[in-house]
């Protein structure tokens, strides 16, 4: 009879996740071009005319170019990790990382996206981030797109809306493997891909009122990431044998608001949309619900040769994915509407809220683990969870956010319980275990991290760093393998 698990696997990976736009800073410094997130404006809460600040238009991103419109753009100056990597990861090795999410900024690599040769500054500075993390024992796990498209792809091509793009991301993909074919082993192709749905530009650097069918594009910018996802599987498997690729999902679990049939229904297919991308990572083809939708909406996808061929071919070795909130659909037009929920839905009665409005659902994370699971039979990573919330610095200098600390240990819970279920977990990375510039309001007041950092959303601090509470309850959380909650 086989054994069932009663916990955490002995090799399992805990760590914090990061993103290069949100963290380094740096952004004008050796050689570094400029990016999508380097032209996203902070925008103070009262002026803002939704919940997320995310979308540049053509004549805004215009605009910012010339210096005509001024403001802050935070995720220029992250939070100077490009400077403090070695502070931040003997932070890092003190809570007991075995991994460390971190995304290369390609724009780093390849100043204009397209550049015949790369740049020698950036190659190096992430070789020493490698080095740094390996000195500690310290697994990193790199995602080679996130949100960190090259402003030049942008200028030249419209960003991914070109097929032109794959090409010159399957070049970046074969440099950084080939030069860190000996420090990287876990891998994932593009962070949150599915959210080129909601924000074209910061999904994939495309300027969406430049095209006649919005619609359209924004799919053939997909098909064209699904393509580059997986040509970069099949180098990766090729350049470093025994090394993983992921992809990676903004995963919105959608409840149907009532037993009537018409709310299930719309849950139904909510789900299949939010799953969508990771059936085509995942399974190697197009879902056939897909079909249906392309049809009623005129969308009509440009294949070339050969790529469904290349889809089927190179599929990911595991699924990563982000969980923050569950989502709670109607059919009825008079739901209330779930305040701050990246992706909308109606308020859930059963569940409370973080400060910014979404939804806290650890028993949600348990269902999405098992469907996932039961989906694709493939490991699953979960690389994105935590609580943004306002913490207050006491005149000791501690922060006691017990909220932060209630939050992560009801969804490691969860995770226990869906690894009993027999689902295949391999790691857990929570999101900001430094505070960092958030994606989609540029604020820094939404923290995430174990780690402190002195700065507020107009840039004034020292960047100092200074351990909160839950600090050290990680570290107990990952020395006990999560048994200590």
């Amino acid at each position: 009879m086989a054994q069932v698990r009663k916990g955490f696997p002995e090799d399992f990976l805990w760590g914090g996740a990061t993103a290069a736009n949100q963290l380094e800073g740096a952004y004008n410094e050796d050689g570094k071009g400029m990016s999508a997130a380097d032209v996203i404006a902070w925008i103070p809460k009262e002026q803002r005319t939704g919940d997320h600040v995310m979308e540049v238009s053509s004549e805004r991103l215009e605009d910012i170019l010339s210096g005509k419109f001024e403001a802050r753009f935070p995720k220029r100056d992250g939070v100077d990790f490009y400077h403090r990597y070695k502070e931040d990861i003997a932070l890092f090795a003190e809570m007991g990382f075995k991994v460390f999410r971190l995304s290369i900024h390609w724009s780093r690599i390849f100043p204009n996206g397209d550049d015949a040769q790369p740049n020698e500054a950036g190659l190096q500075f992430y070789d020493d981030v490698f080095d740094e993390l390996h000195k500690y024992g310290i697994e990193p796990l790199v995602t080679l797109s996130h949100y960190e498209t090259p402003l030049g792809l942008t200028q030249k091509y419209n960003g991914w809306a070109s097929r032109e793009v794959v090409g010159f991301f399957a070049n970046y993909a074969e440099t950084v493997f080939k030069r860190y074919k000996d420090k990287v082993k876990y891998w994932i192709s593009f962070n949150e891909i599915n959210v080129m749905t909601i924000s074209p530009f910061t999904g994939g650097g495309v300027v969406i009122d430049q095209a006649e069918n919005q619609l359209q594009t924004t799919y053939q910018a997909l098909h064209h990431q699904f393509v580059a996802s997986s040509l970069a599987t099949q180098l990766l498997h090729e350049i470093i044998p025994g090394a993983q690729m992921g992809c990676m999902l903004a995963r919105m679990e959608t409840y149907a608001n009532t037993c009537n049939p018409e709310d299930v229904l719309k849950a139904q297919k909510e789900n299949q949309m939010n799953l969508f991308f990771t059936d085509v990572h995942a399974r190697g083809e197009y879902p056939k619900y897909m079909e249906r939708f392309f049809n009623e909406n005129n969308v009509v996808i440009q294949k070339e040769p050969g790529d469904d061929e290349l889809l089927k071919e190179y599929t990911v070795d595991y699924i990563s994915f982000s969980y923050y909130m569950s989502l709670t659909v109607t059919a009825s037009p008079e739901g209330e509407r779930a305040k701050g929920n990246l992706f909308g839905g109606v308020k859930n009665p059963y569940l409370k809220a973080s400060d910014w409005g979404w939804q806290i659902d650890p028993i949600g994370l348990r269902i999405t683990l098992n469907n996932f699971y039961d989906r694709y039979q493939k490991p699953l990573f979960i690389v994105e969870n935590g609580l943004g919330a306002y913490d207050k610095v006491e005149e000791d200098g501690s922060i006691h956010d017990t909220y932060r600390m209630d939050y992560l240990r009801q969804h490691i819970e969860q995770m226990k319980e869906a690894i009993i279920d027999g689902v295949d977990l391999i790691g857990y990375t929570s999101w900001g275990p430094i505070d960092l510039v958030s994606m989609s309001t540029s604020e820094m007041s939404k923290r995430y991290g174990f780690i402190y950092v002195d700065l507020d959303d107009v840039g004034n601090g020292t960047l100092k760093r200074s351990k909160k509470d839950s600090f050290n309850w990680y570290k107990k959380v990952i020395a006990s393998n999560g048994e200590e909650l």
